[in-house]
């Protein structure tokens, strides 16, 4: 998670089990330099970190089940300072977690070996311990969940579906125009339909698992994170006007990528 403001890096170091900031990333790039300096880190609160989103001075991190945490699924929230990271809460969760996104106190969540999408209101309220989500939908016609993002300025929803994690050509994009409405619209535990989805299906697509996604409301293109076709892949897509078997109109060769973030200045 880039900051530009800060010229810094946030990630989740799933070897080090730490939220880390790395600084000087202008400096790196103009130096063609192959590493960041680690400014500070978080204290190792997680394990089998996923994913993270950022609002404000607030972190969340995602944290999958796994023996070595106790097969617990949580969200961990972190308050950023200028010398490192305070964690604040500790929430467990009733799904697998990969993807999330933060849209002010909104948190959106995949629900990992699903096809669901659960939305958490007023996130920041919770107190630590188990907390449920406010709603709970799935998404007709995708296999498994992963990657999300959220444009509040289009009220646009983009989802990935890696379908079978062995398979190399099986995966998509959805996008939900209208998402607020469309969600407003189905109850607690519904579905959202094939009708209110834009989707990119198909063999010309290059998407097999496409573990992460991001999108530029302002020239309407969808970046991919794709993890294994091809060996990994950064996919770019054009904003589909109806459901499309197309090839991307760019694709960068990234091997093993899996994760994408679209900082627009």
């Amino acid at each position: 998670f880039p900051s530009h403001d800060r010229d810094e890096f946030i990630l989740a170091s799933r070897s080090n089990n730490k939220i880390e900031l790395y600084d000087g990333v202008t400096t790196a790039i103009m130096n063609n330099a192959t590493s960041l300096p680690l400014a500070f880190a978080s204290t190792s609160d997680f394990n089998n970190a996923r994913e993270i989103a950022v609002y404000g001075d607030k972190v969340v991190v995602t944290q999958d089940q796994n023996a070595a945490n106790s097969n617990t699924n949580k969200l961990l929230v972190y308050q950023k300072t200028d010398s490192g990271f305070m964690l604040l809460n500790t929430f467990t969760v009733d799904f697998k977690v990969w993807g999330i996104h933060l849209d002010g106190n909104t948190l959106y969540a995949v629900a990992d070996l699903t096809s669901d999408v659960v939305v958490f209101n007023n996130f920041f309220a919770n107190v630590d311990g188990a907390i449920m989500p406010t709603k709970r939908v799935s998404i007709e016609g995708l296999v498994r969940t992963h990657g999300i993002t959220y444009a509040k300025k289009t009220d646009t929803m983009v989802l990935t579906d890696v379908g079978s994690a062995t398979s190399d050509s099986d995966g998509g994009v959805i996008v939900i125009k209208n998402f607020s409405s469309v969600l407003a619209n189905t109850s607690n535990m519904g579905t959202i339909a094939i009708a209110n989805q834009l989707r990119i299906y198909g063999s010309a697509t290059m998407l097999g698992n496409p573990l992460d996604v991001a999108y530029d409301s302002s020239t309407k293109k969808i970046y991919v994170a794709e993890r294994l076709f091809g060996g990994g892949k950064v996919l770019t897509f054009d904003l589909p006007t109806a459901n499309v078997n197309s090839a991307p109109v760019a694709s960068r060769d990234e091997a093993g990528v899996s994760s994408v973030f679209l900082l627009r200045e």
